[in-house]
């Protein structure tokens, strides 16, 4: 009877697991669906239906609910012992649902976080029972503990407003053409499919070696910015080339002195 008794429970997990994986998934298929609560919900689903699926089986079988009653004098001993050992696991399923409650990002923003690897940047993969993952530019997995990104300062810079101000210095020298310099950067500017909105292109210093003029502009995100900026580097090498405005890179003189010794007079030349 107990073999009979696994065998449905075992059965019915299997088509509750796959009926809650389906409904998660044509959840996430709607147009106003939240990918972050159904793929943080899922599996804490399924986690709790096996947990009931196996209580319900230690009722049945008579056995272990003898079993269950030995084992009751030590049920407080074995808890603290397993939320010592789990402490961890518990403190990033709790910031999970921490971050699932207040929303500080979801599935698809743009995160600015600290890792042993320094600062990284990337969109927010998935925010499961204990971590959250970002996928970078470069097509890695930053793989953090809910705890700490519950505890650390954030950048979401997709929030509320993806557009980000472009603010890309070029340098130029002091005898170049500075509005004709300027001309050039904006109209790269506005002509490029990833900016928004140009704003200016002031003087923002003035250097031991180059006038720096600074390229305003909207982009319509973090992503965009990049491909903007180097895209500007790149076309404003070629047009300053050839409207001849020089683009200066620091150099040295080295001055070589050879000292001849005649006799007792020392002569330089």
């Amino acid at each position: 009877m107990a073999l009979i008794y696994a065998g449905i429970v075992l059965v019915l997990g299997i088509a509750w697991t796959v009926a809650i994986r389906t409904i998660a998934g044509a959840a996430l298929r709607r147009d106003r669906a939240d990918p972050t609560a159904i793929l943080f919900l899922r599996p804490l689903a399924q986690v709790a239906l096996w947990v009931i699926l196996l209580v319900a089986y230690a009722h049945l079988i008579p056995a272990l609910r003898s079993l269950g009653t030995a084992l009751l004098a030590g049920a407080s001993v074995i808890s603290i012992v397993l939320g010592v050992a789990a402490q961890n696991t518990l403190g990033n399923l709790i910031a999970g649902i921490a971050l699932l409650i207040y929303r500080p990002f979801r599935v698809g923003d743009r995160l600015q976080v600290m890792a042993p690897t320094g600062v990284e940047t990337g969109i927010v993969e998935s925010v499961t029972l204990g971590y959250t993952i970002l996928q970078t530019m470069e097509n890695r997995r930053v793989v953090l503990p809910n705890s700490q990104v519950s505890s650390q300062t954030t950048v979401n810079l997709t929030s509320v407003d993806p557009r980000i101000m472009a603010a890309v210095p070029i340098g130029i020298s002091y005898t170049a053409d500075i509005e004709k310099a300027r001309t050039i950067l904006l109209d790269i500017a506005r002509a490029h499919p990833d900016v928004i909105e140009t704003i200016s292109c002031p003087v923002i210093e003035l250097g031991t070696s180059s006038v720096i003029l600074s390229v305003r502009a909207w982009c319509h995100d973090q992503l965009a910015l990049r491909r903007f900026e180097w895209d500007l580097y790149e076309q404003a090498k070629a047009q300053f080339n050839a409207a001849g405005i020089e683009i200066p890179y620091p150099y040295q003189n080295v001055i070589v002195k050879r000292d001849e010794l005649i006799g007792d007079v020392t002569k330089t030349s």
